[in-house]
């Protein structure tokens, strides 16, 4: 799964690496080194002209079809076996698919005789922002808007399977443009939702501060 992630590149620079035309992004925001779910992250997706967008969604899907704006279980992550049939993705998975950039993310190990686990984080070997496949919907209801989305896990590359047996989908940028637009065929999208080639990842162990989803700050990537 994908339970806490980084996004600190800052707005400009996400806009030039994903194409983003000037007057489609979102207002600068902080950066954050440990966002967990129900946390506001940028999202690029297709806007108004089919036109790509910076934008922020709340993390953790809520179908347009929900009575309530939230869900009875998880919906942070969607599994690449099944978001195309699970009724809470499908919909999402048709339409609304979205690329969630991420600067790295954080997994956690048991430590033999310890109360604790060890934290490692995952980056990309050129130090760029790695693109996320995910999902986004728009529930609204009365004179209440909520945009939310998800991040699609698959079996881990062999970078990740020591630390955990699954990893975000990572998708290259020769797949951006097909991943993003909604009459792109969904079984063929599908294909997309295939662990990473291990020479596009690396990871290290930090502290156990990012542990706590209140703390933040640059230390939190720090190696130890």
């Amino acid at each position: 799964m994908c339970g806490r992630f980084a996004q600190y590149t800052n707005t400009q620079a996400l806009a030039e690496r994903f194409a983003v035309p000037e007057g489609r992004v979102c207002a600068i925001s902080e950066p954050r080194y440990n966002l967990s779910p129900s946390s506001n992250v940028l999202a690029v997706r297709l806007g108004q002209g089919n036109e790509r967008e910076l934008v922020r969604l709340k993390w953790g899907l809520v179908p347009h079809w929900s009575v309530e704006p939230k869900t009875n279980y998880s919906t942070i992550n969607a599994k690449a076996e099944t978001v195309d049939t699970k009724p809470m993705f499908r919909s999402a998975f048709k339409q609304h698919r979205c690329l969630i950039p991420a600067d790295g993310w954080y997994e956690w190990t048991f430590i033999p005789g310890e109360k604790y686990k060890q934290p490692w984080y995952f980056i990309a070997q050129d130090g760029q922002p790695l693109a996320f496949a995910g999902l986004w919907e728009h529930w609204e209801q009365r004179d209440q808007v909520l945009e939310t989305c998800t991040v699609i896990v698959c079996s881990a590359n062999e970078v990740a399977k020591p630390v955990h047996d699954r990893m975000p989908v990572i998708l290259g940028s020769d797949d951006w443009s097909d991943w993003l637009d909604p009459t792109y065929p969904a079984d063929a999208a599908k294909t997309m939702l295939q662990p990473c080639p291990e020479s596009w990842i690396t990871a290290y162990k930090v502290g156990r501060a990012v542990s706590l989803a209140k703390n933040d700050g640059e230390a939190l990537i720090q190696p130890i």
